[in-house]
């Protein structure tokens, strides 16, 4: 591995985070054969999800690895207590923020998007206050969604900020899911033997579920939905 690849720096820090010294370790710690990581490093590239991986396992924070900014480790917060400065850019001393990642991925609210890529397209800064009230921040990524099937509640275009930690089904929550091989956005009712899958829109009726038929084994949660803006145009 030489400094002459463009994310060969990224590459130190990953390696670095996980305490791999080889391509072979490497691989074993994100879970990949030694080919497909030597492949991905030999095009020069660090796909955005060993990124958040590497974050999510070890605690680093996931700016530093990427870009060498703030701590390399974010400090882990006990229940109740405040966090302390989780800031991966320079910002104001009376407010900590966190970026949180947008990645490319969009979140169909019609017909089902196949835009599913992990890349990342930028982020956006929140308060960490506010994130750490929400859930777990170094779970948590941005979405944009496409199609009419949520409004009024949410609109194309919207951002929304997913915690993917947060999988568990509560019954009246917004949801991002996964069907077959489209993802959605889509508040989720628990029922007897099935999931119902409800629209804001009225034009798009409820979608059920057999939890004991393939249904099932198609079905994922990608996370619970915690807060959606809007950039007008």
């Amino acid at each position: 591995m030489t400094d002459s690849r463009p994310d060969a720096s990224v590459i130190q820090r990953l390696m670095q985070a996980l305490e791999a010294d080889t391509t072979a370790e490497l691989a074993r710690a994100l879970g990949l054969s030694a080919a497909e990581v030597e492949q991905t490093l030999a095009r020069g590239d660090v796909p955005s999800a060993w990124v958040q991986a590497c974050a999510a396992e070890t605690g680093c924070n996931a700016d530093w690895i990427f870009f060498g900014r703030g701590p390399m480790r974010l400090p882990l917060v006990e229940p109740g207590a405040m966090p302390a400065c989780l800031m991966l850019e320079d910002c104001d001393d009376d407010v900590d923020m966190i970026t949180v990642p947008l990645v490319e991925a969009r979140l169909s609210a019609g017909s089902g998007s196949l835009e599913v890529s992990s890349e990342q397209a930028g982020g956006y800064a929140f308060r960490s206050d506010f994130l750490h009230r929400k859930g777990n921040p170094r779970r948590m990524v941005l979405m944009r969604v496409s199609g009419d099937s949520m409004l009024p509640e949410i609109q194309d275009n919207d951002l929304v900020l997913l915690d993917q930690g947060q999988t568990e089904i509560v019954s009246g929550r917004l949801y991002a899911i996964g069907f077959e091989d489209a993802i959605y956005i889509k508040r989720i009712d628990l029922q007897p033997g099935k999931i119902v899958l409800h629209s804001t829109n009225p034009a798009y009726p409820p979608v059920s579920l057999d939890l004991g038929g393939d249904c099932a084994e198609q079905f994922r949660v990608i996370g619970r939905v915690l807060w959606s803006g809007r950039e007008y145009r």
